[in-house]
């Protein structure tokens, strides 16, 4: 038996004469000529050495080693399928743009690393990246089509599909003059006046976590930038809370501690469910699939 024979012609007969019961239905799907289809069936039995089809008035019925042959026909027939979406995938590559909208902090320190990933397998696919601050600004460029993907807090609703990445754990500041102890309390929190973000989505997150630990507890300083707040925590006016990534990179002079409660943010990405994303989309959501966490807050 010699397999170099075999034609795909030959298995897309057999497999639509097994569909369709008959030489003519088959021929009229495959859009050839009855007498190709029959030709191609009685080829591939030959070489075979088996009867695969028993022909009657009334059609064509599988013998019980054509039902095995056919089985493996259509794993065939589907992996040729594969093969060629992996090409049309690849030819799709050759260029594109995503359009990324992203917090600094995740633009800073999350997206480098993952569009490094892209571009060293597709290196002509394009990146734009638009800095936001607020959630429901990522929302609003998401919904009106100016962005592809947001990269940063994860946010949900019907509209919306997200991809979880890392937790972002919130930490507290100190300037190096301040509480040796690694582990803040919450008494120390009402010692020393509290810096933190003025944005909504972070700061009004912070604020339910201090009146839930002390109804007393409130932000002295409510401040835009992260580089802003940290500048504060070095000339000794406070304790500063925001999340480790926007924290990044701590000033030497500048102590991480860990607060006396859990807090996190869900780094990750965002997108419509019911967009028809390009394959330079998804290329970049495995690259960014592959990015691990930035690091676990460590009190020093």
């Amino acid at each position: 038996m010699n397999l170099t024979k075999l034609k795909l012609s030959q298995l897309r007969s057999l497999v639509a004469v097994a569909d369709s019961g008959n030489f003519s239905e088959a021929a009229l799907d495959l859009e050839v000529t009855q007498s190709t289809v029959s030709h191609a069936i009685a080829t591939l039995e030959e070489e075979l050495g088996v009867v695969l089809l028993q022909r009657g008035r009334h059609g064509a019925k599988l013998t019980p080693v054509g039902e095995r042959v056919t089985i493996h026909a259509r794993q065939m027939l589907h992996l040729l399928e594969e093969i060629a979406t992996e090409a049309e995938h690849a030819k799709g590559l050759q260029g594109g743009t995503v359009r990324i909208a992203s917090f600094r902090s995740v633009a800073t320190h999350v997206l480098p690393s993952a569009i490094a990933r892209l571009h060293s397998r597709y290196p002509n696919v394009t990146i734009s990246i638009l800095e936001m601050d607020e959630i429901h600004e990522l929302q609003r460029a998401l919904q009106q089509g100016q962005v592809d993907v947001c990269v940063a807090e994860t946010f949900c609703g019907e509209d919306f599909e997200s991809i979880h990445i890392f937790d972002d754990e919130y930490v507290a500041l100190l300037p190096p003059s301040g509480l040796r102890s690694a582990q803040l309390t919450p008494e120390d929190l009402q010692r020393y006046p509290l810096i933190t973000s003025s944005h909504n989505s972070c700061g009004s997150r912070i604020h339910l976590q201090l009146q839930q630990l002390n109804s007393s507890l409130g932000a002295a300083y409510r401040i835009r930038h992260d580089s802003s707040m940290v500048g504060m925590v070095k000339q000794g006016l406070g304790i500063a809370i925001l999340p480790r990534l926007a924290a990044e990179p701590v000033p030497d002079d500048v102590r991480i501690c860990a607060l006396p409660f859990a807090l996190h943010r869900p780094i990750g990405a965002t997108f419509l469910k019911a967009a028809l994303h390009t394959p330079a989309v998804y290329a970049f959501l495995d690259a960014l699939q592959e990015t691990g966490a930035f690091g676990a807050a460590k009190a020093v």
